[in-house]
């Protein structure tokens, strides 16, 4: 017999007791569709908790300043200057796993006071950057609009306002268009960032002021000096190569009157971190190689010398991204074997009295000359459309039931064109594996014994 001879047959067969089918083919119908719509579910809580994590900054990568030594003792992370914009630049043009990435210049609050009107508030942070940063850190404008990159470049005085500074210096009105003075310089709020609460160690991410990293670098914090490693003499004026060979010094102390007595910016500035992100959690590490590469590149540090600048990355993030999916993962697997190992058994159970009702066919069949393997074949094409037919019905009812969970409970949900294939090759899979016992039995059957049955 034909394959396509035995399918017709093994459909008569299943049509003679359609409601018997139709249950057995219940179990598998259940399976797949609870596989399916937990699959479902979970690929869109996956996904939530990596954008929330991708929120709290899981592809973000900080560098920092080394910390140098004098005498065996470390001067602590950010008293060496050596990071500039030319070296935000070289990082955005030629690391292909970063995104974006910005500089960073902060203004200790202790010495930083707010002032409008009557109201005097000393915000928790300064932020001196660039429009790239509000990307990086996913976070909105909710009122008004943020600074654009040539309001960078021509240090304009405006700046952007947490929640919190508009709570309590502006009473809750909107301070859009105000005039605010930080310390000396006066300042135009030109909009108002979006709320994020407390962060992780308890720090109130509200309380914020940003603005163009050029102007508070020229108005606010002014250029630092510091100390710069490998040196072995100083020069008495400015280089014109940043990261010149050995013998001169890098970052030459300036002139006392040097702020004072000229209207001329120095010759170079540099800034206190560059903040940037990965183009996605996957590729952090792969970002940080090329950044640490380009870095020792381009200051000139030699095989075996220490680095000027330490990079932290979101490890722990990263982590915590990670066991989630492998958690969710596991469950996933769990459900879905527990379910279709059911719907198997049912199938096995179902085809095993089949196998026993069907003996004097099974019999007759046989005496007219059907082989042991056509009907081995019968059986199992019997129950892989059982299967088939049930995975097919399983996935649609799967899916409506996602449908349903996501219309009245709100909860995430994300179709996998994977799972459906999946589905369709396991239920096929359940069909061979279970059924194969039942058609054995029945192709093992003697002739003779199985006419005389009953």
């Amino acid at each position: 017999m034909t394959l396509g001879s035995t399918t017709v047959l093994a459909l008569k067969a299943l049509k003679r007791n359609p409601t018997r089918a139709l249950l057995t083919a219940l179990g598998i119908i259940i399976g797949i569709a609870a596989v399916i719509t937990m699959m479902e579910i979970g690929n869109g809580s996956s996904t939530s908790i990596r954008n929330s994590i991708e929120k709290m900054g899981a592809n973000t990568i900080l560098i920092i300043p080394g910390a140098p030594r004098q005498a065996g003792v470390s001067l602590g992370a950010g008293s060496q200057m050596s990071l500039t914009p030319e070296d935000v630049t070289a990082i955005g043009r030629d690391c292909l796993a970063v995104g974006n990435v910005v500089p960073i210049v902060n203004a200790r609050s202790s010495n930083l006071q707010l002032i409008y009107q009557n109201q005097n508030w000393v915000p928790g942070e300064l932020v001196g950057t660039a429009p790239e940063y509000l990307d990086i850190r996913n976070w909105t404008v909710v009122e008004g609009r943020a600074f654009t990159a040539r309001e960078v470049a021509s240090r304009a005085a405006v700046c952007l306002v947490g929640q919190t500074i508009v709570r309590e210096v502006f009473g809750g009105a909107s301070p859009v268009d105000s005039r605010i003075r930080l310390n000396n310089s006066n300042f135009t709020v030109i909009g108002v960032l979006g709320e994020k609460g407390a962060n992780m160690m308890g720090h109130d991410e509200d309380d914020v002021v940003i603005a163009p990293w050029t102007t508070i670098r020229m108005r606010i914090t002014g250029l630092k000096t510091g100390t710069a490693t490998n040196t072995t003499s100083t020069a008495s004026t400015l280089p014109g190569d940043l990261y010149p060979a050995e013998g001169v010094a890098f970052y030459p102390e300036q002139a006392e009157n040097l702020e004072t007595d000229t209207l001329l910016i120095p010759k170079f500035t540099q800034v206190d971190q560059i903040l940037l992100s990965a183009v996605s959690p996957e590729q952090v590490d792969t970002a940080v190689d090329e950044v640490t590469t380009l870095l020792r590149e381009r200051h000139r540090i030699k095989p075996g010398e220490v680095d000027d600048f330490r990079i932290r990355n979101s490890a722990e993030f990263m982590s915590m991204l990670s066991g989630t999916s492998t958690l969710m993962s596991n469950l996933l697997l769990g459900v879905a074997l527990l379910a279709l190992v059911v719907g198997g058994v049912g199938i096995m159970n179902i085809m095993l009295v089949s196998v026993t009702e069907r003996t004097r066919e099974i019999g007759l069949r046989m005496a007219v000359g059907a082989r042991s393997r056509d009907i081995l074949q019968q059986f199992l094409v019997e129950a892989i459309i059982l299967c088939l037919s049930g995975g097919v019905i399983g996935i649609l009812v799967g899916h409506g039931a996602g449908l349903l969970i996501e219309s009245q409970l709100g909860w995430p949900i994300e179709s996998s064109p994977t799972a459906v294939v999946a589905a369709v090759t396991v239920s096929a899979g359940v069909g061979i594996l279970f059924g194969f016992y039942p058609a054995w039995k029945a192709s093992k059957l003697d002739p003779i014994e199985a006419l005389r049955y009953e």
